[in-house]
């Protein structure tokens, strides 16, 4: 008998450790917009946590009137704000927020918030063919989203349109197409040599369209004065290397975990770098990291000496489902946790669990949002780590 009793204390506490209360934050339908997608999440120094998503106003699909949007909660995401709008380009594509906090600028003892974005005048596809262009922009918040700042065009900095109508001695591999952000958080490297780099995943298409995606290429970009200037990151070499999102597993290594575009192998693609993040000592697909198709999310934090990694996504080989967080205490090598966070009810018929993206609230406990419900709602739940 007394084995059974220990038994459910065990059961007991660990259905404690992992409780978790799911709270609705973009509800598709609301507020004027027929679809919310793509969420990215940061926490301010003052225990702020800011939600933004794309506002999609007539429809679901990428293209068309869409606006960065997002809430505020300071309540650990027990409750939210009214939405307001970060970014809009008038009645077309404002899109793939990259949000970050920069800690480390002595002008801003404060923090200042970038966010980065990108517009689009096209569909992807049509974009990829050389019909219209994607462009990048920033803006800044000094007030933790309160107001912000006028746009910051930063295109030529770190994107490269030169298509055979604007160029007679046109190169393709100088002929970055399709464009995009992470999307999800950017983050900022806080030890040397790299300190107060603040940095972007992104990837772009190079030249005319290839089959299954073969023309997209992840990188990153990145600048270490604040903002003034940008670089962009070699490209991951493996072709279809896509959406994707950065974090660091040492003071000089950096993580980058891409989405696989082709889906020739159903898993994660995962690159390193040593020099924060400008080169790739290799690129690899990690099948312990099954996936779909689809974005997944990354973030890490220091204890001590060491890093602490930690993946999300939708860990299914066929659908978008069986949200998955996983933990890592030797740089994304094997996982001391792997934790469902949510899983599509039997007969479900469907995405269920899409986009996400990790925000730390404490040492103890992890933040995550993401798309639930076939795109229905976008919602935050935490998990306590301990």
């Amino acid at each position: 008998m007394w084995r059974y009793y220990l038994l459910l204390l065990i059961a007991t506490i660990c259905q404690h450790t992992f409780a978790q209360t799911e709270v609705p934050v973009f509800i598709s339908g609301e507020d004027g917009y027929k679809y919310y997608r793509i969420p990215a999440i940061i926490r301010m120094n003052s225990g702020k946590i800011i939600a933004f998503s794309e506002g999609r106003v007539e429809h679901a699909g990428d293209f068309g009137h869409v606006n960065i949007v997002y809430k505020t909660s300071v309540d650990n995401g027990k409750t939210w704000s009214k939405i307001q709008i970060a970014a809009k380009n008038d009645s077309l594509q404002a899109s793939n927020s990259a949000p970050v906090v920069d800690n480390l600028d002595p002008a801003y003892p404060n923090g200042r918030i970038f966010l980065f974005y990108n517009t689009g005048n096209n569909h992807e596809y049509e974009i990829r063919k050389g019909n219209g262009y994607r462009e990048v922009w920033y803006i800044t918040s000094e007030d933790e989203g309160q107001t912000w700042s006028v746009p910051v065009n930063i295109t030529t900095q770190v994107h490269r349109l030169n298509q055979p109508a604007i160029n007679p001695a046109y190169n393709s591999e100088e002929d970055w197409r399709a464009f995009a952000n992470t999307p999800g958080h950017a983050l900022q490297l806080e030890y040397p040599p790299y300190t107060g780099r603040i940095y972007i995943g992104a990837n772009r298409s190079e030249g005319v369209p290839k089959p299954n995606g073969r023309d997209y290429f992840a990188f990153g970009y990145y600048s270490d004065d604040h903002g003034k200037t940008f670089k962009t990151s070699q490209k991951v070499p493996l072709e279809g290397s896509n959406e994707s999102m950065a974090a660091m597993i040492s003071d000089t290594e950096l993580y980058l975990n891409s989405r696989n575009q082709q889906g020739n192998e159903r898993c994660r693609i995962i690159s390193r770098s040593v020099d924060g993040g400008h080169a790739w000592q290799s690129s690899v697909y990690d099948k312990n990291l099954p996936d779909p198709v689809n974005q997944g999310s990354v973030l890490s934090w220091k204890t001590g000496d060491q890093y602490i990694l930690a993946v999300a996504n939708a860990s299914d080989t066929l659908r978008r489902d069986n949200l998955t967080l996983r933990l890592s205490k030797d740089k994304g090598k094997s996982w001391y946790l792997n934790h469902l966070i949510d899983k599509a009810p039997e007969g479900y018929s469907g995405d269920y669990t899409a986009y996400s993206d990790l925000v730390l609230i404490n040492r103890e406990k992890i933040g995550i949002i993401y798309e639930k419900d076939n795109y229905r709602k976008i919602v935050f739940t935490t998990i306590d780590l301990h």
